[in-house]
């Protein structure tokens, strides 16, 4: 059985709009197989309009990357699965709560680079959930 990954808008900027060479192992460890990533219909949502924010959307037309292509990849390399019930933790930025709902449910890494998401790493450790910046 492959490890469960879960990641936060902001890695999957990272991987497939910013090409950010941290994210790199994570990447090739997706397109391999060997990791499944656990995203939610919601999840996609909030990537979807994080596209159009305007710096994003400008690295989009750069790269020329529409949205459509980044959501694809999305959809090809993510596991998708219902909404997770409401963690024993709450973030303080609400927006990130069910990222760490759906790590928690599932007893996964969460990757994110979100200062109030890495501020809940010793609490949501002792719930079975891991936060990292990266996969190594």
């Amino acid at each position: 059985m492959q490890p469960l990954i879960v990641l936060d808008t902001n890695i999957v900027l990272d991987l497939f709009v910013y090409n950010d060479r941290l994210q790199a192992p994570l990447d090739k460890a997706l397109r391999a197989g060997s990791l499944q990533w656990l995203t939610t219909s919601a999840m996609r949502d909030e990537l979807a309009r994080v596209l159009d924010y305007p710096q994003v959307a400008k690295r989009r037309l750069v790269n020329a990357q529409p949205a459509d292509a980044v959501l694809a990849q999305m959809d090809s390399l993510a596991t998708f699965v219902a909404s997770a019930p409401k963690a024993l933790y709450t973030c303080k930025d609400t927006d990130d709560q069910i990222f760490i709902d759906l790590a928690c449910e599932h007893r996964c890494v969460l990757l994110s680079k979100d200062k109030a998401v890495l501020a809940m790493r010793s609490r949501l450790a002792r719930i079975g959930a891991v936060i990292s910046t990266h996969y190594t």
